[in-house]
């Protein structure tokens, strides 16, 4: 694989392709980063960035990892002191979870976005954006009926991260794509470039296959699970015996979230995944592609509940060493 196909692979999008293009030509010694708030236990959203952050990692990228603890204050997660605390854990379960600690760099917002360049920075860029256009590109991030202002701050405050933090490439799932937006429009203004980003795929609902899987509702899985709780999860998930699914109640179509997690979890992480099966149902199965396990599922080659027995077993593989962390 090289590196262009590593960068991009797995990807819902980047922008532009030619500026992803040219990082994949020289990738060494160019930066990635991806910002997260300190509000909790990493769960299957941030393994899939972290996925991506390995893949970069393996093209040559180094890697910052911003806890954005100014932000989740913002965002009103709680105090500073309890928010430092869960960003020292969050550290320590994406080692856990596969990142090179070697080529990782963790920086705390508060590290640099309490400067006095950057709050002036900020307020340039807050003269230069109406509040409409904050909140728009805050509306996939905040949850409540009513923004505050702290809130419509933030999304300036992840655009300017990306200059000050010194990096190539800004990562994010899809739901930070209209922030990213926001950074291209905005950065110049200060005269600063507009970056690069990449964006993972969201997720679908685990038990309905509708809307994206969240750990603030609906049921996620997260590194606090026991190998029990991913089985009970995993096996009540939403998995239709073909690849492509029943229309929802709404009249939209779901997704098969077993085989998203299969496709950016699973597949990324291990270069075979064998699904046990007893020799009366025709043995075991090896998968050397995401495509053929798909493909099974689809013809019937491949039972719903052999895949969801596959599935929680890699899933707790991945999950263990972070699981152990948060026991010591």
């Amino acid at each position: 694989m090289d590196a262009y196909e590593r960068i991009t692979r797995n990807a819902a999008e980047v922008v532009t392709e030619e500026e992803i293009e040219a990082l994949a030509d020289d990738p060494d010694g160019k930066r990635a980063y991806v910002g997260y708030e300190p509000s909790g236990v990493l769960h299957i959203g941030h393994m899939l960035t972290a996925n991506k952050l390995i893949d970069l990692q393996a093209a040559g990228f180094e890697v910052t990892v911003l806890l954005a603890d100014v932000h989740a204050y913002l965002n009103d997660k709680g105090s500073f002191e309890e928010i430092r605390h869960t960003a020292e854990r969050m550290r320590d379960q994406f080692i856990a979870y596969g990142l090179d600690e070697s080529n990782t760099q963790f920086v705390l917002g508060s590290d640099f976005q309490l400067d006095d360049d950057y709050t002036l920075d900020l307020h340039s860029l807050e003269l230069e954006t109406t509040l409409a256009r904050a909140e728009r590109a805050m509306a996939e991030i905040t949850s409540g009926d009513s923004v505050k202002v702290s809130q419509a701050v933030y999304p300036l405050m992840q655009a300017l991260d990306i200059p000050y933090l010194g990096v190539d490439l800004a990562v994010g799932g899809m739901e930070q794509r209209k922030v990213h937006m926001l950074a291209r429009d905005v950065l110049p203004s200060i005269d600063r470039e507009p970056p690069t980003s990449l964006h993972t795929p969201l997720i679908a609902d685990l038990g309905t296959g509708r809307g994206k899987m969240s750990s603030s509702e609906g049921v996620t899985i997260s590194m606090e699970d026991s190998r029990a709780d991913i089985e009970s999860k995993v096996n009540d998930a939403y998995c239709p015996p073909t690849a492509d699914p029943e229309p929802a109640d709404d009249g939209g179509e779901r997704e098969n979230p077993v085989l998203q997690v299969f496709e950016y979890h699973v597949f990324p992480r291990f270069e075979t995944v064998v699904v046990e099966r007893p020799e009366e149902y025709g043995g075991d199965l090896a998968y050397d592609a995401y495509d053929e396990l798909e493909d099974d599922l689809e013809s019937g080659e491949l039972h719903p509940a052999d895949a969801k027995g596959a599935l929680a077993e890699y899933l707790d593989r991945l999950i263990a060493p972070g699981r152990e962390q948060l026991a010591e």
